[in-house]
């Protein structure tokens, strides 16, 4: 009987919806940033491998530091890279830090790159950050738009599991 009691309770966590406890209010900051790549070694792995240090302007300050692998293969116009990257920034007057991972891709010189903060990364104000950027270069200049918005974390049923405990009758 408590075994059942237990997997009933259990079934109707499961089906409550996941909700978070506070709206999150998305917002955009736009700007430029300058970047430095540092070559690393690669090793054998022919791949290129770089540290980079950017400093951001605009609706965020403050800078950031990553680790790069990129591959540009023998066709003219088609690469791969993949980045993490730790920025240390004031945005929308809150200051922090968060963690960003990107992924790109260049075929026949046509690119495609996704940047998102790394669930969980934020610090300080920045904790329960999330979004995603966009990098534009134009004309030798690197621009940033980066969605985003804060929030606290959501329930999820799998939490409330550990809450319960069996009904003896």
């Amino acid at each position: 009987m408590i075994k059942v009691l237990s997997h009933i309770i259990i079934a109707l966590l499961l089906m409550v919806p996941t909700t978070n406890a506070e709206e999150s209010n998305m917002s955009k900051a736009t700007g430029t940033f300058e970047i430095s790549m540092i070559p690393q070694d690669d090793g054998a792995a022919n791949m290129g491998r770089f540290q980079f240090e950017k400093a951001f302007a605009g609706d965020i300050t403050g800078t950031s530091i990553g680790q790069m692998l990129s591959h540009r293969s023998s066709v003219e116009g088609s690469a791969g890279y993949v980045a993490m990257e730790k920025l240390t920034i004031t945005v929308d007057g809150k200051t922090g830090s968060f963690h960003a991972q990107h992924t790109g891709t260049m075929q026949a010189g046509d690119q495609s790159a996704s940047i998102s903060i790394v669930p969980d990364s934020g610090t300080d104000q920045l904790t329960g950050i999330s979004g995603s950027m966009v990098i534009e270069v134009v004309d030798g200049q690197h621009f940033y738009t980066l969605t985003l918005s804060y929030s606290v974390r959501p329930y999820t049923p799998a939490a409330a599991l550990n809450l319960v405990q069996p009904m003896v009758y």
